[in-house]
């Protein structure tokens, strides 16, 4: 008998689609303002920080925050955590160029942790591509979603 028996299992969010119909272009300005904040100075040759990554996956995915924690019938005020971030790049992130997302959530798994208790862990995939279907990258991302309802 596992520790989960006595559970519900995690909802069924696995294959959810994260596509986005968002534009996401990274300006010169932002990427300068963004680069300075970290104390270097943006690349001569158009290429913008990496970090962008996240940030354009984020912000152009098909879901919200909010969005993406209702998909797996978690309350977003319940705090949601990141785990982490994996990426693999096609191409390097280009300043002023246009990009859309496409994307999914992986899987939602119930799990015990003697920290935070009942917890899902959540695994989704977005991918960065140029207008024309060309992909630029790939990200992996894990949240923690700590089930305060089943608490002890």
């Amino acid at each position: 008998m596992s520790d989960l028996d006595d559970l519900p299992p995690a909802p069924d969010a696995a294959g959810t689609s994260l596509d986005g119909t968002k534009v996401f272009v990274i300006t010169a300005e932002e990427n300068a303002a963004l680069c300075r904040s970290t104390g270097i100075e943006p690349a001569t040759d158009g290429t913008a920080h990496p970090i962008y990554y996240y940030i354009a996956t984020q912000v152009a995915m098909g879901k919200t925050v909010a969005g993406v924690c209702e998909a797996c019938e978690f309350d977003v005020e319940d705090g949601p955590m990141m785990g982490s971030s994996g990426v693999r790049f096609d191409a390097p992130l280009k300043v002023g160029e246009s990009y859309k997302v496409t994307g999914e959530i992986l899987s939602l798994v119930r799990k015990r942790s003697r920290k935070l208790g009942v917890m899902d862990v959540l695994t989704y995939r977005l991918r960065l591509h140029l207008l024309d279907g060309t992909r630029v990258l790939e990200t992996d991302n894990v949240w923690v979603l700590p089930r305060k309802e089943f608490a002890a």
